[in-house]
């Protein structure tokens, strides 16, 4: 907290023995404005010359290390040209760092706030959005500044935080490992640095690969993508499977495995378990098999087990006697310091999900509402859900549409108009050129929650 307000003093001291710049109210053009903030972080401002007194203040996505990381200040550009052309002022930062970024991204964003108030004046309303893992940082926002807001919008968030998170990548690829390379000696967690990770994540990338060419392989790869809830259609340029279609889900589940094993499950966790000091992740404890039998995906399991021949008794057996990993407690809980929420808001927040997420499973939505619950904060959450395949694959109206709900929100104190047809009115209002796919839909429970509001979720660690 003392380096967030250091840094925010600096940037506003700065600014303000800057030359003194005009308030948008009587901009006679729209501006736009690029700068560096004292992190490094740059940032990026644009204010219609008939901005409508709100700033909405969006936090991206994760950014990999070695990735250029430029500013941004909306998801896409025909959204940012709506919203601009609605009246609001648009702003965001890079954040001072890639990777998990949590400890700079928060301080950045407030700093960019801050350097907006200097140049234009105080805002009449401060919206805090983001997709992804700028959800995270939104919620974070939320959670732990929220006199600086009056309110927010996480999108596609990996709002079950970062605990959550790394538990559940751990649990498919020990499956993977498990049953398709015991002996393999494929190191899922203390993974010492980038080349190790890379090694690991090629390794587990030829066994996926391999194991896709046989029945066997394929009910296995099925297992582990139920025990972290990956759709079967997860990729909007392919067709939706049909509800039978096992073959169909479980190459799309395929994909998805491979893509999680790529990148999030080693080269990205090796570059968080840097920032926490070891590794975050555990599965002592862990009864597979009762996660198997919550996931919505256990009906497709089976059947393919039994078309492979296979026994899913034996194999859950497998996983059951497979040696466990620990995390180290210092590192968890620098984790959730930093990552992990406690549910507590106090001004409202509006969620929105795809249902064919297989990056951030919407059932991440679950373990949300379970920790602002625990909290009393229910009343202040509102989730909706978007019928799509893909991570934040949402359109400008879906996603202006939301925007608008929150407002009415926090301009009168009551959710209204937020239900799924009053939102696709609204996205078609928006923008009657892009598609408006609120439903009514209520997802499963959250495999592997944790939040600070549960002190007990820690147990196995």
């Amino acid at each position: 907290m003392h380096r967030i307000r250091t840094r925010t003093l600096v940037t506003v001291a700065a600014l303000l023995l800057a030359a003194p710049f005009p308030t948008a109210a009587h901009a006679a053009e729209d501006v736009h404005v690029e700068g560096r903030l004292p992190s490094g972080a740059t940032y990026l401002m644009d204010v219609p010359a008939a901005w409508n007194g709100t700033v909405l203040l969006y936090s991206h996505g994760y950014t990999p290390p070695g990735v250029p990381n430029p500013a941004r200040n909306a998801p896409d550009d025909t959204t940012k040209s709506l919203l601009l052309k609605q009246g609001y002022a648009l702003i965001g930062s890079s954040y001072a760092t890639t990777g998990w970024a949590v400890t700079e991204a928060v301080p950045d964003q407030l700093a960019t706030l801050d350097t907006f108030t200097a140049r234009f004046g105080r805002a009449d309303r401060t919206i805090a959005w983001g997709t992804s893992y700028g959800g995270l940082v939104t919620t974070a926002l939320a959670e732990r500044h929220a006199p600086r807001l009056a309110g927010s919008l996480s999108m596609c968030g990996l709002v079950q935080g970062g605990v959550a998170n790394w538990n559940s990548t751990l649990d498919p690829v020990f499956a993977l490992k498990t049953l398709l390379a015991p002996g393999s000696g494929i190191p899922l967690t203390g993974l010492p640095g980038p080349a190790a990770a890379t090694e690991a994540s090629d390794a587990m990338t030829a066994v996926v690969t391999g194991a896709q060419q046989t029945a066997d392989g394929r009910a296995r790869i099925a297992l582990a993508a139920a025990l972290h809830n990956i759709p079967g259609w997860n990729d909007p340029s392919q067709p939706r499977p049909a509800p039978t279609d096992w073959n169909a889900q479980q190459s799309g589940q395929y994909q998805a495995v491979l893509g999680l094993v790529r990148f999030p499950a080693f080269v990205w966790r090796q570059e968080a378990e840097s920032r926490a000091g070891g590794n975050t992740s555990w599965n002592t404890g862990v009864d597979y098999r009762a996660m198997l039998r919550d996931s919505p995906y256990l009906k497709e399991v089976e059947e393919l087990y039994a078309k492979a021949g296979l026994s899913l008794k034996s194999d859950l057996n497998a996983l059951d006697r497979a040696p466990r990993i620990r995390a180290d407690r210092n590192a968890v809980d620098r984790m959730s310091r930093t990552s992990s929420f406690t549910g507590r808001l106090t001004k409202p927040q509006l969620n929105i999900h795809t249902t064919g997420d297989a990056l951030i499973p919407v059932q991440s939505e679950s373990a949300y509402r379970r920790a602002a619950t625990a909290a009393g904060s229910a009343p202040l959450l509102r989730q909706r859900h978007v019928d799509n395949a893909g991570h934040c694959t949402f359109s400008p109206g879906e996603q202006i549409a939301a925007l608008h709900a929150l407002e009415d929100r926090i301009r009168s104190g009551h959710w209204r108009g937020s239900d799924p047809a009053a939102l696709n009115s609204r996205a078609t209002e928006a923008d009657p050129a892009s598609p408006a796919r609120y439903l009514p839909y209520s997802p499963a429970a959250y495999p592997r929650p944790y939040d600070r509001a549960h002190p007990c979720d820690g147990h196995g660690k």
